[in-house]
């Protein structure tokens, strides 16, 4: 049998980045598109994203495991993104993190589509585990870590149950960017939080003898 004969090697799938990053910023696109024109999170398919995003369904599945995964990723890319954290001190990194919080905050009061968006994804409850596996409860380990680093290097009394802590932090800015949306979000805000509970949790120096 001549080479020319032979049978064709199966075809391999070649996903070459930048074809992939404009395949999934169209669908997630689409998705957006859709949700700005009022459909409903209940009401979106595989079917339908495909069309407007003008892909196959096969190529969405490719990417996401279905439609809890794939909005996951679009209220993640009208999020501000994760901060970086600056590792100079447990302060500065519990800061960095609220401040995400607080510009959070910020985009959903001005956004309509992202008020709208977590409004329809509380009642969906697959959706919003998907949303809190993902995104939430990762912060939340990365917010227990820090504070156990800073008991660790002695910027935070050793005694102090960090995953209580993790709440008392955070709760203050939740308390304005959901409960109280007339609430100011003013720059220093994540500071002024972060400084006020520290006050009273830092390592009691002994006394010198």
């Amino acid at each position: 049998m001549s080479l020319a004969d032979s049978p064709a090697a199966p075809e391999v799938p070649v996903r070459g980045r930048p074809r992939s990053e404009a395949v999934e910023r169209a669908i997630v696109e689409g998705v957006m598109k859709l949700l700005e024109e009022g459909v409903p999170l209940a009401e979106l398919s595989i079917e339908r994203i495909a069309r407007t995003a003008g892909v196959g369904k096969a190529t969405i599945y490719r990417r996401w495991s279905g439609k809890e995964a794939l909005f996951v990723d679009v209220i993640r890319t009208a999020e501000p993104p994760d901060p970086l954290l600056p590792g100079t001190s447990m302060r500065d990194d519990l800061v960095a993190l609220l401040e995400q919080l607080r510009r959070r905050g910020l985009m959903t009061r001005s956004s309509a589509l992202l008020h709208n968006v977590y409004a329809q994804m509380k009642s969906s409850p697959k959706i919003w585990a998907a949303y809190h596996g993902t995104v939430v409860e990762p912060r939340r380990r990365l917010q227990v870590e820090i504070l156990r680093r800073g008991q660790a290097d002695g910027e935070l009394r050793a005694d102090v149950d960090v995953e209580l802590l993790s709440d008392l932090f955070v709760g203050p800015m939740l308390l304005r960017t959901v409960m109280r949306p007339d609430a100011d979000l003013p720059e220093g805000l994540s500071e002024q939080i972060v400084d006020a509970l520290l006050e009273g949790l830092l390592p009691v120096s002994s006394p010198s003898a």
